[in-house]
């Protein structure tokens, strides 16, 4: 009740700026108890995936902390792991506004935001305070792009020195290829670009390994929806060959047929929340039938339920990411969805059990 007067309040603004005040403010509220009274702890869960011992399997998903400026605040709300990002090599300020809309009936969001932010080097000062999340077990991800200005051509070198500079400070690397809002960067998820690509992320990682005593970073590539089926797998395939960690799946799509004759449905950008929901289920879903267990999936995608979350993991994810959801719901959506799912994988483990001789 309490957070749904704060998001009337919140809706009441242009969502950029509630986004401003959401982020401005998260430390202090965090640090003094008050999103408790929105809120709980959520139970203790922890999962190993990509070789990492997370907390729990809810994690936030990138875009909300775009400068690594929250990471502990976030931490503190009950999320396993932060994502930030898409950071790239310099500051930019990413499409003109207004790039993000509310789709309310669909609890739906579009944002044409154009990776804007303040550069891999400052966002890696800002990252210094994410200490305290990570002592506590708390698990960082830097998702990395590459600058508007940056010719398509010249792509793969924006990427190799986002890895460069962000190797020794985080848990894992998310590679992004799939935003719609930067030109042509989802050209880089066909066949000989890709290979192009996580040839040279993987080369690059091996040099970095020996020169950072044999420190081990594991790399996820994050896919879009709107690609075919055979188009997704292909794609799983190259990253089995060049041994990428995981797969993030997915990110926002360009479609609008489930949002037809609705505000702002003729907006451009990346439409996230309860419309992206079935379709990147799906992509879970043909994922884990096509690797197994080769590849563990990072599920993101109109999770606005506990519900929700317990159905990504059902398709085959190993660990979930919340966005929309949890500017819908607030953060009473964190421990919401940790302790479905820790109770559904208790059933799975009791299930496993009961068919041993």
């Amino acid at each position: 009740m309490l957070y749904s007067t704060a998001r009337k309040i919140l809706f009441s603004m242009d969502p950029e700026t509630a986004h401003s005040v959401i982020m401005s403010n998260l430390d202090w509220a965090v640090n003094l108890g008050l999103t408790k009274l929105v809120s709980r702890d959520p139970v203790e869960d922890p999962i190993e995936v990509m070789g990492l011992r997370f907390p729990n399997v809810i994690g936030l998903a990138a875009g909300m902390d775009k400068n690594g400026e929250r990471v502990s605040a976030f931490g503190g709300l009950g999320f396993g792991h932060v994502e930030v990002g898409t950071i790239t090599p310099k500051a930019q300020p990413g499409n003109p506004k207004p790039r993000l809309f509310r789709v309310i009936p669909a609890e739906g969001v579009i944002n044409r935001m154009g990776f804007n932010n303040h550069g891999a080097d400052e966002v890696l000062e800002h990252l210094r305070s994410a200490a305290a999340f990570r002592s506590r077990g708390g698990i960082l991800g830097i998702n990395i792009g590459k600058n508007a200005v940056t010719p398509i051509e010249q792509a793969v070198d924006d990427y190799l020195i986002c890895l460069r500079k962000v190797y020794e400070h985080t848990d894992y690397v998310a590679i992004n290829i799939s935003s719609p809002n930067t030109k042509n960067l989802r050209d880089l998820q066909a066949d000989e670009e890709l290979s192009r690509l996580l040839r040279a992320l993987t080369d690059e990682r091996k040099r970095l390994s020996d020169d950072c005593d044999g420190k081990y970073v594991p790399i996820a590539l994050k896919i879009a929806p709107d690609l075919q089926n055979d188009e997704i797998l292909r794609i799983a395939d190259q990253l089995v060959k060049y041994g990428i960690d995981g797969i993030i799946a997915t990110n926002t799509t360009i479609s609008r047929e489930a949002i037809k004759g609705m505000p702002h449905c003729r907006e451009t950008g990346g439409l996230s929340g309860r419309p992206l929901f079935e379709r990147s289920t799906e992509v879970v879903d043909l994922l884990y039938g096509h690797l197994k267990e080769t590849l563990p999936i990072i599920a993101s995608g109109g999770v606005m339920s506990a519900e929700d979350a317990v159905e990504k993991m059902k398709a085959g994810a190993k660990l979930v990411q919340l966005f929309t959801g949890f500017i819908y719901y607030g953060p009473v959506l964190i421990p919401d969805c940790v302790d479905a799912v820790a109770k559904w994988r208790k059933t799975q483990t009791g299930a496993v059990a009961s068919q041993r001789p």
